[in-house]
């Protein structure tokens, strides 16, 4: 067995070396996350409904996703080659990438606002332009997840050990292929769910439907694999020796890619991921 622990675990370090190694996205992060603040206190003066759910709910959901999102890439940045975040070119795509992020939030809670639809809102030619643009901006953020996993798999000075290096990356990537898989796919339907709800049963929380297909359950899988095989790469550093580490990251990484794959296809055939009972 070898140990997989993540560097730093004192919280004070942390930040510091978020901020160090992706200030942008380390300070975008957290401005969204304490931004939850006004739209948690506008839930509850603002009592409207869309869809069964009060309107702004799906900005909350995003706004903790994208501030997830950003605080883990800030995070992983630290393991990119040295000197590449100070380079003016990478500073550039950066500024795009919170661009991007700060657009998507701003669309959503001006949906909110408004108490209509942001996504899959076609009504008109204007909002169908939107709509298509934002899905750009969708693939413009979701590639800061390529371009680290790719230059943090070519990066032989990351100090970490070969399992952890590469569940890191792969997760990076997958990440990327993965949700652009899906949510191209789900941004070519007319909503998320395939099928008719009757009774309206949903998971607590997530909101997925428990009675048609959902393919939103796919796109939360997809989009979490950043996180979930750098665990996988940690437990089996601690259970299994460390000769098996990467096999364990590829099998770990087959089988989450298999998730995603049968999550996805059972939705397209109408069928929820957790059925009423």
């Amino acid at each position: 067995m070898t140990d997989l622990t993540l560097p730093n675990p004192n919280l004070t370090e942390t930040r510091r070396h978020l901020f160090d190694a992706e200030p942008l996205f380390a300070a975008t992060g957290t401005l969204i996350g304490l931004s939850l603040a006004v739209t948690l206190t506008a839930m509850a003066i603002d009592t409207r409904e869309f869809l069964g759910e009060n309107v702004w709910l799906k900005p909350i959901k995003f706004q903790i996703a994208l501030t997830l999102y950003l605080l883990t890439l800030a995070f992983f940045a630290r393991w990119l080659p040295s000197g590449m975040t100070a380079r003016p070119g990478y500073r550039l795509y950066a500024g795009m990438v919170v661009f991007a992020v700060i657009a998507e939030l701003v669309w959503i809670g001006g949906a909110a606002m408004y108490g209509t639809a942001s996504h899959f809102n076609v009504s008109n030619p204007f909002l169908q332009s939107i709509y298509g643009l934002m899905g750009a901006f969708a693939v413009l953020l979701t590639s800061a997840t390529l371009f680290q996993g790719i230059a943090i798999w070519r990066n032989a000075r990351t100090g970490l050990v070969p399992a952890l290096h590469l569940s890191i990356a792969l997760g990076l990537v997958l990440t990327f292929v993965l949700t652009v898989i899906v949510a191209g796919a789900l941004a070519s339907q007319s909503g998320h769910l395939i099928g008719t709800p009757v009774t309206g049963a949903r998971v607590p929380v997530l909101g997925w439907s428990r009675e048609v297909g959902d393919l939103r359950v796919a796109h939360f899988f997809a989009t979490h694999a950043l996180h979930v095989l750098p665990v996988a790469a940690m437990i089996a550093g601690v259970l299994l020796p460390q000769r098996w580490g990467v096999s364990a990251v590829w099998v770990a990484a087959f089988l989450f890619t298999a998730l995603v794959t049968v999550s996805f296809a059972g939705a397209l055939a109408g069928h929820p991921f957790i059925p009423e009972l």
